[in-house]
């Protein structure tokens, strides 16, 4: 671990779609971690989204220990390491169509995850979308995954230390708690 730096704690990382949120996010982590740990919790769905992945694998280098958990994020051992979970709007969708779909179910399941999640002693830095500043949503499904996201992200930045929205590419300080 870098000296002088954040060891543990939650900064909360939310923005739009290509706002820069992932490549801050690792940024920060290699400020603080000489070898960060990068959790992603896709699914891959399509061809199209596994060049994404391939994409994303590509932009991280050797220093980075690369893990794969579409769910069960709380039974990852991340003591004493600074860890980038990217990305919870992905984390989400994968409890909604396991839990059929069921907002209620998947918020307590999601906020037992992260509860447990931050009894780690580990620098966590999670990435989220702001997908309800659009257009709402045509259908049922999409405005109840809308609210779950809403929802779920106040819940994980109410947890955090450190919240920041990113805009165009610059991170905009929302909540800091002192140290």
């Amino acid at each position: 671990m870098k000296e002088n730096r954040q060891t543990s704690g939650l900064i909360f990382i939310t923005g739009g779609a290509r706002s820069g949120k992932s490549r801050h996010a690792q940024e920060l982590a290699l400020q603080w971690s000489d070898n960060p740990v990068y959790i992603a919790t896709a699914r891959q769905f399509d061809d199209e989204f596994k060049q994404r992945v391939r994409r994303h694998q590509q932009e991280r280098d050797h220093r980075w220990t690369s893990i794969e958990e579409e769910k069960a994020l709380s039974r990852l051992d991340l003591g004493g390491k600074v860890a980038v979970i990217d990305c919870i709007t992905l984390w989400l969708t994968n409890f909604f169509i396991d839990l059929r779909y069921d907002v209620d179910a998947c918020l307590e399941a999601c906020r037992k995850e992260i509860d447990a999640l931050c009894l780690q002693d580990a620098l966590l830095l999670i990435v989220s979308n702001e997908i309800g500043m659009g257009v709402h949503a045509e259908t049922e499904m999409g405005r109840k995954f809308t609210d779950l996201q809403g929802w779920m992200n106040q819940y994980i930045a109410s947890k955090a230390g450190t919240v920041l929205l990113m805009v165009s590419g610059i991170p905009l300080v929302v909540k800091k708690e002192a140290s």
